[in-house]
Parts: structure tokens; C-alpha cells; sequence
């Protein structure tokens, strides 16, 4: 799985998951997909998105979701 077309930076979109460094956050790509929105039809809309790009937010998302997050235990 490559995940080297997600980017993670402070500075843009307050950190979240996004394609390439682009304003497009992963969570846009997922919410379009999830609203019934075509591949073409998002890629249409984000001509600077490729469908690559696609493909990546949703290799994140899965592997995201395979995670698991244990809570610190302080003593």
C-alpha cells in the first residue's frame, strides 16, 4: 500500500490527512464517495486531483480503520 500521496501538515487544514499537500482533505474524498458521488464526477470537480489520488484516501482510510489505539496507563 503507498500511502506517499497523503500528507500531514500543520499548516495546512489544521493538520488533517490530505492529497499531496492540495487543499483537498481525505475526509472530502471519503464524504463525496460515501454520498454517491462518482470517481469522474470528483475528479471532474478537482481537476487537479488524479485518480490515484482517490485511491490513496481510501488505502488511508482502511488503514486507519485497522488501528488500534491503547490508552497510557500512568503509574
Amino acid at each position: 500500500m503507498r500511502l506517499d500521496r497523503i500528507s500531514h501538515d500543520p499548516a495546512v487544514m489544521g493538520g488533517k490527512p490530505c492529497i499531496r499537500g492540495l487543499r483537498v482533505t481525505v475526509g472530502t474524498i471519503l464524504g463525496l464517495l460515501a454520498s454517491g458521488k462518482s470517481r469522474d464526477r470528483i475528479l471532474a470537480a478537482y481537476p487537479h486531483l488524479e485518480p490515484e489520488d482517490i485511491d490513496a484516501a481510501l488505502a488511508y482510510a482502511a488503514w486507519r480503520l485497522e488501528e488500534r489505539e491503547e490508552p497510557l496507563v500512568v503509574a
